[in-house]
């Protein structure tokens, strides 16, 4: 469960680029209830927190949740009912999926602002020996990223890529034809070595939040800490910001070019799973006041 949540929450970023994969919790209750990673980057994956933290951190996830719950999730039955038209009318566009992709960044940013104080609270009152095991966990999150991604030949990666996205398709599409497959591996060819500059990005993300927190006691330590959670993409390496332009439009024409092979059935398909995460949201108790 701990991993459906993160899907969810992450669900603005990932909906549209990895073919309306709206959510993955079959139900959206459950997951609700699950408060330890609410925040859009996991803290408990890095760091060894206390029983006090965890019980501070747990009483502060629970009013995001109620925030989240109450303000946000109305625009998202919107969002949905939008990709639905879409679906249902055959207008799944390149210039519709960047519409519909950057309302979803928008509210990911909404998530992120919400939840950036009371990260930097906790953050603030780490000691060394946490600062020093999180450091240890973000070169092991590394060095277990490039074992599975990259020190692969490129021809496994690119195969394992195309695995991937074939089977978070399927639930949505159901069974994918062999022109869409053919398409699938088309598009993974094109991202070549991506999964290297991803991960060198991810690593020089992490080396600047790890060179804050050395100044966490320090009165730069919030607007250093808020450009890391809020404004990622202000830090991203060269090679990443171009390589990340090429796979954002890269993934745009995929889901076009699947969505136009599409058959009947798979689009009557994604239109009833979508449905029915409406529903599951519209069900939640906040939205019923």
């Amino acid at each position: 469960m701990h991993a459906c949540l993160s899907k969810y929450l992450r669900l603005c970023l990932l909906l549209l680029v990895t073919a309306l994969l709206a959510v993955a919790c079959s139900r959206i209750d459950l997951a609700y209830r699950n408060l330890d990673v609410l925040v859009p980057w996991t803290l408990d994956d890095y760091l060894n927190m206390s029983r006090q933290q965890k019980a501070w951190l747990n009483q502060r996830l629970k009013q995001h949740l109620a925030w989240h719950c109450r303000t946000q999730l109305p625009g998202y039955l919107t969002w949905i009912d939008e990709v639905r038209q879409m679906v249902a009318n055959g207008q799944v566009t390149d210039q519709q999926v960047q519409a519909r992709t950057q309302e979803a960044k928008q509210a990911i940013a909404k998530v992120a602002d919400q939840v950036t104080p009371s990260a930097a609270q906790l953050l603030k009152a780490m000691d060394d020996q946490q600062v020093r095991e999180m450091r240890q966990a973000f070169a092991e999150d590394i060095r277990e990223r490039q074992a599975k991604f990259v020190k692969t030949p490129l021809a496994r990666q690119i195969e394992a890529r195309a695995e991937r996205m074939e089977k978070r398709l399927t639930p949505w599409l159901g069974e994918l034809s062999t022109q869409q497959q053919v398409r699938i591996m088309l598009w993974s060819q094109s991202l070549g070595e991506q999964n290297r500059q991803w991960i060198a990005n991810r690593a020089n993300w992490q080396a600047q939040f790890s060179a804050a927190m050395d100044q966490r006691n320090s009165t730069a330590f919030e607007p250093r800490l808020e450009q890391l959670l809020k404004n990622r993409d202000s830090l991203w390496t060269p090679e990443y910001r171009q390589a990340y332009q090429r796979t954002e439009l890269a993934a745009r024409h995929l889901l076009v070019d699947l969505m136009a092979q599409s058959s009947e059935q798979q689009r009557q398909h994604l239109e009833l799973k979508l449905s029915q995460v409406r529903k599951d949201f519209s069900e939640l108790k906040c939205m019923k006041g």
